[in-house]
């Protein structure tokens, strides 16, 4: 068995100087005094200078060994006596990014006892709950996320549990339980919650990029090797042939080149979905300047495009490109399915209700037995109101079951023809994803042979004075 001894309280650290100069003079000591027993006729000035070297180790000791014992009893008595201040503790627990609790528990059948001891600014923001004294079960209402604190409070369990909030925006949490010493007759745990959604968001992003990738790029590429085959082989002397199947590499090329684009950016457009933008755009503007960009487009096609209303006074929230991508989206495929000597109609209203943009389904009841469908909704918030694009084509029009899935990735319509340039099938998924990011709605309106009508809406940019409530509200919002 081994025991722990205590070091001595007079002896000097190991550290210090002292023992540097005492077994320093005692080595020479010991020298001095060798050589006098080896060297009787130098006995007596190797005996005075031992002498004058255990002098000289004394004197040191005397001078600077209350002192170096002062120092390092203060040294080690310092960690023992200091105290944080109060204060510090609470503005490092307020200025925690991630939301934080204390929570505390009596009985382990009562649920209802379960309460918020305290939390900090990120988790009062987060779970609209005050600062002390909260109910447990009207802050978070995930069942797996209350067992892990009862296994906390109760069981001294740590563990870690992953879910999904409810919401507008889809958000994914990470909740971290760890029991905490009791106080009185309460037990207390720490719970601390993580936004995982930037993580998952980017996993998501990568599988679904690779996946989509794969199998919308297998089709051009399988054309581009069947054509080099066959331009290696019996078309290699044949110049009409050759010059036929070198042009339609190129279209297969640059379709891949769009299909690459069009990924690219509905994978950043996604993966900052979840965070509004706080910029101010004109969407009249914007929409006006998208039509001079697809005249030459337009021309090509012999499709007239006309613009109503303002063209300029509707300001909005919003990132400029990303709502000049959806002005662009939905006039390219009113292009792509107008036959040629149509009129597509570009519609800009400045101002629009919230029960304006949030109209429900309407099924075949409309004008001509078209049907109205809502593919974004956008958020109930009281008094905000909206400005709205509408773009409509006198195309093919869609059959009601079509609707819901217009906004899937690569969803295409049977029986509908895009005409010579085909599109990706990406362009109204990128559509969704950047209204949902402004959060704003987009409806669709079509019948069999009636053409179609898209309507994208963007909250009205606060007065001057207003900017910075909107933004908060935007913002601060959501929800676990």
């Amino acid at each position: 068995m081994t025991y722990d001894v205590p070091p001595s309280p007079v002896a000097p650290h190991s550290g210090s100087r002292l023992w540097t100069a005492g077994a320093s003079a005692g080595v020479a000591i010991l020298v001095l005094v060798a050589l006098a027993l080896y060297q009787p006729d130098l006995a007596w000035p190797l005996l005075a200078g031992a002498a004058l070297v255990a002098l000289a180790a004394w004197t040191l000791s005397r001078w600077s060994g209350p002192a170096a014992r002062t120092d390092h009893g203060a040294a080690e008595a310092a960690p023992a006596g200091s105290r944080l201040d109060p204060t510090l503790l609470q503005s490092v627990f307020e200025a925690l990014a991630d939301p934080v609790l204390v929570v505390s528990g009596g009985e382990p059948d009562d649920i209802a006892d379960r309460r918020v001891e305290l939390a900090n600014t990120a988790a009062r923001a987060l779970l609209r709950t005050p600062r002390e004294g909260g109910l447990l079960v009207s802050v978070l209402r995930e069942p797996a996320v209350l067992e892990a604190v009862d296994e906390a409070l109760f069981g001294g369990v740590e563990r870690t549990t992953d879910y999904t909030g409810v919401g507008a925006q889809t958000r994914h949490w990470r909740a971290l339980t760890r029991p905490l010493a009791p106080t009185g007759d309460r037990a207390l745990a720490l719970v601390v919650l993580r936004d995982e959604t930037d993580v998952r968001r980017m996993e998501l992003m990568r599988v679904d990029f690779l996946a989509n990738a794969s199998h919308e790029l297998r089709t051009p590429l399988a054309s581009l090797s069947g054509f080099i085959e066959t331009l290696k082989g019996h078309a290699r002397d044949d110049p009409k042939a050759r010059d036929k199947f070198l042009d339609i590499m190129a279209t297969q090329a640059e379709r891949m080149g769009r299909l690459v684009a069009d990924l690219l950016s509905l994978s950043r457009i996604e993966l900052n979905e979840h965070v509004p933008p706080s910029g101010k755009v004109d969407l009249a503007r914007a929409t006006s300047d998208v039509i001079d960009a697809v005249s030459v487009l337009s021309a090509e096609r012999q499709v007239r495009i006309v613009m109503e209303g303002p063209e300029t006074g509707a300001p909005v929230h919003g990132d400029r490109d990303e709502i000049v991508q959806v002005v662009q989206n939905l006039i390219d495929n009113a292009i792509k399915y107008s036959p040629q000597g149509d009129v597509i109609e570009v519609v800009v209203q400045p101002e629009v209700t919230l029960e304006q943009a949030s109209a429900p389904w309407s099924g075949g009841n409309r004008g001509g037995g078209a049907t109205r469908l809502p593919l974004v909704t956008p958020d109930r918030e009281p008094g905000l109101r909206y400005a709205a694009v509408t773009v409509r084509d006198r195309g093919p029009g869609m059959a009601r079951e079509y609707l819901p899935r217009l906004t899937e990735r690569f969803y295409r319509v049977e029986g509908q023809k895009s005409g010579e340039r085909p599109g990706t099938g990406l362009g109204l998924a990128i559509v969704k994803h950047i209204v949902n990011r402004h959060r704003g709605g987009l409806t669709v309106e079509s019948a069999p042979g009636k053409g179609a009508k898209f309507t994208a809406y963007f909250p009205l940019a606060a007065p001057r004075g207003a900017a910075g409530s909107r933004d908060f509200r935007m913002t601060a919002g959501r929800r676990t």
